[in-house]
């Protein structure tokens, strides 16, 4: 088998670092029952069919997180790729610095507010991990 081929469905993800002007970053905890339950990760989820990375991001944010921002306020940082055990993910990262609303899980999950340096020692899912470095050298 070519090892440039990957059998495993692709799966397009995006997620939000949310930088707070303290410098934080908010996390969400992933939900009882879900894939990775109890870690904690960027904000965000899945590409529609169609959808562009920064509007589903807009929409998965207001959905999540009950905030809104625009496109513009979103800026590509990094992204990983990983494979998991049923699919491929590919996780497209943006900087958000501005936004309406102020965050809260619409799903019941748990949010937090964390130095970019302390996210190294959080319990973060496989994919999100590999982004932490990029983020701490922007910020």
């Amino acid at each position: 088998m070519n090892p440039q081929i990957n059998p495993l469905p692709i799966r397009m993800v995006v997620a939000a670092a949310l930088i707070d002007r303290d410098g934080r970053v908010l996390l969400a905890e992933r939900p009882a029952g879900k894939h990775l339950a109890g870690t904690w990760e960027f904000p965000g989820g899945k590409v529609e069919a169609g959808e562009t990375p920064e509007a589903a991001l807009i929409r998965e944010l207001h959905e999540e997180l009950g905030i809104e921002t625009e496109a513009s306020c979103l800026a590509p940082a990094t992204f990983a790729s990983h494979a998991y055990e049923h699919f491929h993910l590919v996780l497209m990262l943006y900087v958000c610095r501005k936004w309406q609303g102020t965050p809260h899980g619409h799903d019941g999950q748990r949010l937090r507010w964390e130095r970019v340096n302390d996210l190294f020692s959080i319990d973060m899912p496989p994919a999100d991990r590999p982004l932490i470095g990029t983020l701490a050298a922007l910020i």
